[in-house]
């Protein structure tokens, strides 16, 4: 995919992550970029820095995300990449609450869900489109500490997966990015936390690993390399991995 002249919209644009992709696209010459959150005021800045459009957005809502691409495509352009990328973090095991549970669920899972319900059948139309999902190197290996981020982010792997799987031939392309942790609002305080174990990257240089694999059509997208490493490892040997979590969990003693 070309990312000059295209539109495209980025969810939690506001901070972090989303914020560098929106001011990555616009650095490419992307002809429309679309900057939402649910931070009205830090999309607007994202926004008046790269000359996009702020929207606000709640994830958590279909009707929400449904009406944030018919506003674009009604009133903008035709989406041709739509990064599905808000997500949270939610610490704790079993205990959390199952309001808490929901919560991250329809933020971290159905947001990519009602995403590609409402925008892919119109880029089948039109002969094609892209879709980005966040999702997080927890979602290939877990989340010390953290069972509902973990969880949730295994499923946005998941649903990306059948995503690619069903349409990827259609015109579809899908990319997923599971980095560990990005300096951002969401791991303010957590510097130091195991899964900053193999560094803080900063959001650009992820938007920049983000880019290369849109134009490349890769699936997945990892900006700390040394997570395909785990992966191998934990195939190879599912309880020798575990065990080594384990260990992980003993030495930073949670999150």
């Amino acid at each position: 995919m070309d990312i000059t002249g295209s539109c495209i919209v980025v969810t939690g644009a506001g901070h972090g992550i989303g914020k560098g992709l929106a001011e990555k696209f616009a650095d490419l010459g992307a002809a429309h970029v679309i900057c939402a959150d649910i931070d009205l005021e830090a999309a607007k800045a994202t926004a008046d820095h790269i000359r996009g459009v702020a929207l606000h957005l709640d994830a958590g809502s279909e009707d929400s995300i449904k009406g944030l691409i018919d506003t674009v495509e009604d009133s903008i352009a035709p989406i041709d990449l739509f990064c599905s990328n808000a997500g949270i973090l939610t610490k704790g095991g079993f205990e959390v609450p199952n309001d808490e549970w929901q919560k991250i669920w329809d933020i971290n899972v159905m947001s990519h869900v009602w995403a590609s319900r409402h925008l892919v059948p119109l880029m089948l139309k039109r002969g094609g489109g892209y879709m980005l999902n966040t999702a997080s190197a927890a979602g290939l290996l877990n989340q010390i500490g953290a069972a509902p981020y973990g969880v949730t982010k295994h499923a946005a792997v998941g649903f990306a997966e059948w995503l690619a799987i069903t349409y990827g031939d259609q015109g579809i392309g899908v990319s997923v990015l599971c980095p560990q942790a990005v300096r951002s609002e969401m791991t303010r305080g957590l510097e130091e936390s195991v899964a900053s174990l193999d560094g803080l990257l900063e959001p650009d240089m992820v938007a920049d690993c983000c880019v290369k694999a849109i134009e490349n059509k890769e699936f997945l997208v990892l900006p700390h390399p040394q997570v395909k490493d785990y992966m191998q490892a934990k195939t190879s040997n599912y309880g020798r991995w575990i065990t080594g979590m384990q260990r992980l969990r003993d030495r930073f003693g949670g999150m």
